[in-house]
Parts: structure tokens; sequence; C-alpha cells
């Protein structure tokens, strides 16, 4: 007796790669919001508030990067 096996490897179509770029596109609109708002919250901190976090101004931006792409 013979054994047939019908399995099919799913091909990617154009609405998979297409998808698959909306995908990235909206995660990376997502992480520039994410930056920009922690980067406005922390500017609009005094330096004492800054200082009680143990963030300099000229760290915000790394602080923001870090929040928003991970490390």
């Amino acid at each position: 007796m013979a054994y047939v096996s019908t399995n099919r490897m799913p091909r990617k179509g154009f609405a998979d790669r297409l998808s698959a770029v909306r995908d990235t596109v909206l995660t990376a609109m997502n992480q520039r919001r994410i930056y920009a708002r922690t980067v406005a919250e922390l500017n609009s901190l005094s330096d004492r508030d800054l200082a009680d976090l143990g963030i300099s101004r000229l760290g915000i931006a790394a602080v923001a990067h870090e929040a928003a792409y991970g490390r």
C-alpha cells in the first residue's frame, strides 16, 4: 500500500509581503511616537526632578532611545 503526503509549504504572496511591510512601518511609527513622547516628558521636568531620577539633560535622548527601541 502506498502512502502519499500532500503537505504543501505555504508560499509568501504579495499580500503577505505587503502585510509584513505594513507591520514593520507601524512598529517603527509606534517606536518613534514613544521616543518623542519620552523626550517631551523628560524635557518638561525641572533639573531637580531629573537629578532625582538620575538623569542629566544630556542623557534624555539616550533614555528615550532605550525606552522606545530597547538596549
